[in-house]
């Protein structure tokens, strides 16, 4: 690759005001990028193929709630970048419906730090 920026990646955006544990996170956070991949391998195969050979790279991060994850899928749709909004099953520790986590990507890192470039990490 030529460059940091064209690096291929996927971001993991989590609710910060959702106070779950970290295994439900971490569940989620699967969920996510699962969904992400699968729908990658299907409609963008090369750049499924150039993240998962380079180590399928994965950096998750912050938002506020669930109108800002809301907000970030409009705009990486927008870009027509793969997303995916997670809701949970509401089985343990949220009610069923409960937005947790979007996935966006893989795609190159300029094009996801475009929508997710100022989030601190988890």
């Amino acid at each position: 690759m030529s460059s940091e920026t064209e690096t291929v990646t996927m971001v993991l955006v989590t609710r910060d005001d959702l106070k779950l544990s970290k295994g439900k996170l971490a569940a989620q956070c699967s969920h996510a990028a699962v969904d992400c991949a699968i729908k990658s391998k299907k409609n963008a195969t090369r750049l499924y193929e150039r993240w998962n050979q380079s180590g399928a790279r994965k950096i998750v991060v912050r938002a506020d709630d669930a109108d800002h994850l809301k907000e970030l899928n409009k705009l990486a749709r927008k870009a027509n970048l793969i997303s995916s909004l997670i809701k949970d099953a509401g089985h343990t520790e949220i009610p069923p419906g409960t937005i947790t986590v979007l996935g966006i990507g893989p795609a190159t890192r300029a094009a996801v730090d475009a929508i997710t470039g100022d989030l601190k990490l988890l």
